[in-house]
């Protein structure tokens, strides 16, 4: 069997309860009582028939930040599994996809969701512009998801056929903002400003979580800290909606700038 499990946003401790009992059943995977082995993105994507061939004949738990299907990697872990005859349970948690509510944009009024890379001096891509403005006409909320770049391989290293690695980077939501605006001005069709209304969330599900709802020009030179960030642009709103939203506007006494605010 193979245990796809959600580990949650804060810490190992948000495991479920039915995840920490799946886990226990399990060969592979000092908290949990058990081995674990750590699997970066390479691993995954490149040697998950090594954990499949061991879930033929042992109960393998294979842990997800946040929730199994927060992203692409983990549907293509289930298809090859059952392609193979391999049997799969999975153990949900919570994701940034639902924990974003938190900020009171309700969350079937959101878009797309969009990912923001980060630019290099040859290399600006901009195709989340597009899905911004469409789900800006629609009056619909956007999550950005922004880039994480962590055992990345040096081109230089490619070219010379021995990995070596770039330092862990996580794009901040000062950074996203930047290369927002940049790209508005290259397309220049009013997809959003800098008087754009935003929420800025950095280290949701953590105890020290800071969440910050002001316009795009004002978030900018919000310093949210610690990794992991993320960035909500907000369309049209509820009148619910804009009365929660009030709790974390930049110079109200209930702001969370500090950690303070909606426990």
């Amino acid at each position: 069997m193979l245990y796809i499990i959600g580990l949650g946003l804060g810490d190992e401790r948000d495991i479920t309860l039915r995840g920490l009992d799946a886990v226990k059943k399990c060969e592979k995977e000092k908290l949990y009582g058990k081995p674990i082995i750590l699997a970066d993105r390479e691993m995954v994507e490149e040697k998950v028939d090594n954990i499949l061939s061991e879930a033929h004949g042992s109960d393998v738990a294979f842990l997800v930040v946040g929730d199994p299907f927060g992203a692409t990697t983990h549907t293509d872990l289930v298809v090859r599994a059952k392609t193979l005859g391999v049997d799969v349970k999975v153990v949900h948690n919570a994701s940034v996809m639902n924990a974003i509510g938190i900020c009171g944009l309700q969350l079937y009024r959101y878009g797309e969701t969009v990912s923001i890379p980060f630019f290099t001096k040859t290399w600006r891509p901009d195709s989340f512009y597009e899905k911004i403005q469409r789900n800006r006409n629609l009056g619909l909320h956007t999550l950005c998801l922004l880039d994480i770049r962590v055992k990345e391989p040096t081109l230089e290293s490619l070219c010379r056929g021995r990995k070596q690695y770039e330092p862990p980077r996580y794009m901040t939501i000062n950074t996203a903002i930047e290369q927002l605006l940049e790209i508005e001005q290259k397309h220049g069709e009013s997809a959003y400003d800098e008087d754009t209304d935003c929420v800025g969330f950095a280290r949701l599900g953590s105890e020290d979580r800071m969440i910050v709802a002001g316009t795009m020009r004002q978030l900018r030179i919000v310093d949210f800290g610690k990794p992991l960030h993320c960035l909500v642009i907000v369309g049209k709103t509820h009148p619910v909606e804009e009365e929660m939203l009030e709790f974390y506007k930049i110079g109200s006494e209930n702001s969370e700038q500090k950690g303070k605010g909606i426990a």
